[in-house]
């Protein structure tokens, strides 16, 4: 598979569907609209004042025992995962979903009439590239209480494989997979949600099942039929008389798929990965897959993830010849040795800068910084990011030579790693917002070793000098 980046992708359109609440029972209406890049999924609340926004985050989950729900601020999005996982199966990257109460409309129980919907509105690519972690090493978790493990390893695209086992007799050990995004389409979006009848006997007891839930449900027989359970499913099914087929279901539905149960966990794993927040390059095994499995490994996922991008400390030519020496940087800067904190500058755009300096043992703040003990004090690399951070910005105005920087302010300062003589420290300063006025607001990270020593968020303004 080649390692070109692939863009983002958006849907070309909006797109309406109502139907029925799960668990609620009520006329809901969920609209799916195109989002801007890096937008991801993300749900809004306009029946709430405000519309609250709940991003699909797996650090918003906070229940999982029928579907997935995620809460932010007390507001509450229930049955998210058939949406998320037509989102993925259609390769989208950011959407807007609207919903006028707390949960998607259930439809048949699969992702068939989302991924209809989907196609209907169209699809659109966005100019930025796609942000995908490529899985290196074979990540797992594992929930002791039931045996159910989710495993990732190295693929060259993202795969699933989803392994169930109930241990009953009508539903033994089923598996599925799909070795590409594109088959999710056609062999796991019409996959239905199933239940066992001794769990519909005690949803039926707690009054819980509302939406005519049995007609869009598979349900195994794994016990006996009693008579008064019978009756209440006539109720429930609104049917003069229900049986079980030779194949141990209910004869409200017929299979898709003599795996279907199998397919349709897989499609929960997509969705519920879905709040990863990133896509997976690699293979996910899931083995008796459910919500909280699911949504635990997403977790861990997504802090591994925010863990590597912290700490992923780019790759320059320190060997080449640089933009600018030290005898450029200084027709720029009006610092000076020793008080000139860079020795070079290796990349300059109009959005960012990457600059050097080489720590030696011969730097005056030595002298009485821990003599015995050198290091360089922190109050100085945010110095030397800053002046980094100054040729970015001089680098706007014909005349640099005759201006001067001034902090404004610093955020979010934190310092990592000790640096010390022999280091090498590459700073690199990327634009938060665009320069206006002479005002830089800039993220700046210092790396040395192939690790971040320091990171912060500086604002500095450059001021013309009076002639």
């Amino acid at each position: 598979m080649s390692n070109s980046p692939v863009n983002q992708r958006t849907i070309a359109s909006e797109v309406t569907l109502t139907g029925v609440g799960l668990h609620t029972g009520k006329e809901v209406s969920m609209t799916f609209k195109p989002a801007p890049e890096n937008n991801g999924f993300t749900f809004v609340r306009i029946d709430l004042e405000g519309s609250p926004v709940i991003e699909a985050d797996a650090n918003y989950v906070v229940n999982t025992q029928r579907g997935t729900v995620l809460e932010k601020r007390g507001v509450k999005i229930q049955t998210c995962e058939h949406v998320l996982a037509a989102l993925v199966g259609m390769d989208i990257d950011n959407t807007i979903i609207e919903l006028n109460a707390s949960e998607p409309p259930i439809m048949d129980g699969s992702s068939k009439y989302f991924v209809e919907a989907i196609e209907k509105a169209g699809i659109k690519e966005q100019s930025a590239p796609r942000d995908e972690y490529i899985v290196k090493d074979v990540i797992s978790y594992i929930d002791e209480e039931t045996g159910s493990e989710i495993t990732v390893i190295p693929a060259d695209e993202y795969q699933v494989t989803a392994m169930v086992d109930f241990g009953t007799k009508v539903l033994g050990t089923q598996n599925a997979y799909i070795k590409h995004i594109s088959e999710f389409k056609d062999e796991i979006a019409n996959s239905r949600t199933f239940s066992f009848l001794h769990e519909i006997e005690m949803l039926l007891e707690h009054g819980l099942i509302k939406g005519g839930d049995l007609n869009n449900a598979i349900v195994y027989v794994d016990k006996e039929l009693s008579v008064d359970t019978l009756e209440k499913l006539k109720v429930a099914f609104k049917k003069d008389s229900i049986t079980i087929k030779p194949n141990g279901i209910l004869d409200n539905l017929t299979l898709h798929h003599p795996n279907e149960a199998a397919r349709h966990k897989l499609l929960d794993v997509i969705g519920d990965l879905a709040l990863v927040g990133t896509r997976i390059r690699g293979k996910v095994i899931a083995n008796k897959p459910g919500h909280f499995v699911n949504t635990q490994f997403a977790k861990k996922l997504s802090k591994i993830i925010k863990n590597e991008k912290r700490n992923n400390v780019p790759k320059y030519d320190l060997s080449l010849e640089p933009l600018m020496d030290v005898v450029k940087i200084m027709n720029i800067l009006p610092h000076r040795p020793p008080f000139l904190l860079i020795d070079k500058i290796i990349e300059l755009s109009d959005t960012h800068v990457v600059g050097v300096k080489n720590v030696t043992m011969n730097e005056p703040f030595f002298v009485g910084h821990f003599p015995g003990a050198p290091v360089m004090p922190g109050v100085l690399q945010v110095e030397a990011m800053a002046q980094t951070g100054g040729i970015l910005v001089l680098s706007t105005v014909p005349d640099p030579e005759n201006y001067l920087t001034y902090f404004m302010k610093m955020d979010n300062v934190k310092f990592k790693q000790k640096v010390v003589p022999g280091d090498t420290l590459i700073f690199k300063a990327e634009l938060i917002t665009p320069i206006r006025r002479g005002i830089c607001h800039m993220q700046a990270y210092a790396y040395a070793n192939d690790r971040m020593v320091c990171e912060a968020e500086l604002m500095a303004q450059i001021v013309k000098v009076k002639e």
